[in-house]
């Protein structure tokens, strides 16, 4: 599955079952936000979207010169593998878009007999390696790492980049982007298109060491957001007791979707996210997706030549839409 092939449906209006998008709006305060500047979109934003990245700073404890902002962070992930990215190491089954843009790479394989858990201490890079790719949660599992290692690695590497994705650290997982300060290879991102339903705002966000900050700061647009978009941001990051109500909610509703696929055979692994592997076999997946969206239901197989043909990835929607996709795919697991 590429990259492109992930993104969701923008014209779909079925049920939609991907990791992408959280199936929860945006907070009531954000989309207020949204409105109140969407009149004042004559008028550019403060350079730098200023107010959100200090913002960030002061929520994580970084100086604000550390902060890049972007036009969500799939961007400020292809600006740092333009960088750094002749040859990067990736722990894999991993986000779709590393290997896409990766000059070169070489991977660790998480294990699937271990529900692809994995010890960061055992983590052998391989000489000449610039950039290593730690996602957090990781994508597509949804399960986190202990990252009480990543300091001895930073140490150990110095001439090596690690780049650690956050893209879901508002619904689980320890962060290291106060870490960034200390470590002049340490690089950190994030998006609120997750945990914080803000998908199509598009809001990226990184903490780099200065130099590469001021780098990225410096070659970017001086006004990288919408005015909406930045007012959004704020809005939601000033209600983060909110978010973590909903991420606690929405992994609930994960783990009994996943629960309830258990009963009809499916194979789970565990997740701390709001999406999780499930192994159809002896089924294909990418046959049941097809069968799937003619009932307009959109989920994608994994396509993991490593993990076979019957993985799919899937994220919880709202229950009511859940029920839906149960009683389907239970229906075509019958008559397969």
């Amino acid at each position: 599955m590429s990259s492109t092939h992930e993104k969701g449906g923008g014209t779909f209006h079925g049920i939609k079952l991907l990791l992408c998008e959280n199936p929860l709006p945006p907070i009531d305060e954000a989309v207020a936000a949204a409105c109140a500047e969407a009149a004042h979109s004559n008028f550019y934003t403060e350079p730098y979207s200023a107010p959100l990245r200090r913002l960030i700073s002061e929520q994580l404890g970084v100086a604000e010169r550390l902060v890049h902002i972007n036009a969500g962070s799939e961007l400020i992930l292809r600006q740092l593998f333009d960088r750094f990215g002749q040859q990067v190491h990736l722990l894999t089954p991993t986000y779709v878009l590393f290997p896409e843009i990766a000059q070169h790479y070489t991977e660790t394989r998480l294990p699937e007999d271990k529900d692809f858990a994995f010890d960061l201490r055992d983590l052998v890079i391989p000489p000449g390696t610039t950039l290593v790719v730690i996602v957090n949660p990781n994508n597509p599992n949804g399960g986190i790492f202990d990252m009480a290692p990543l300091p001895d690695l930073l140490r150990r590497h110095p001439t090596t980049r690690f780049l650690v994705d956050e893209a879901f650290i508002g619904l689980a997982g320890q962060s290291v982007a106060h870490w960034v300060p200390d470590h002049p290879n340490l690089l950190v991102t994030r998006t609120l298109s997750k945990a914080h339903s803000l998908a199509g705002f598009r809001v990226g966000y990184g903490i780099f060491p200065e130099a590469i900050a001021d780098d990225l700061n410096g070659h970017n647009d001086a006004y990288p957001l919408a005015r909406p978009s930045q007012a959004a941001a704020i809005a939601t990051l000033q209600h983060e007791d909110q978010i973590h109500a909903r991420a606690a909610q929405l992994h609930a509703w994960t783990v009994e979707l996943a629960a309830t696929l258990r009963t009809l055979g499916v194979k789970t692994y565990p997740t701390h996210t709001y999406f999780f592997l499930a192994d159809l076999a002896p089924h294909n997946a990418a046959g049941i997706a097809d069968q799937l969206r003619s009932r307009d239901i959109l989920i994608k197989p994994l396509n993991d030549p490593a993990l076979g043909p019957g993985f799919m990835r899937i994220t919880t929607a709202l229950p009511e839409d859940n029920r839906r996709f149960v009683d389907a795919l239970r229906e075509l697991l019958v008559r397969a």
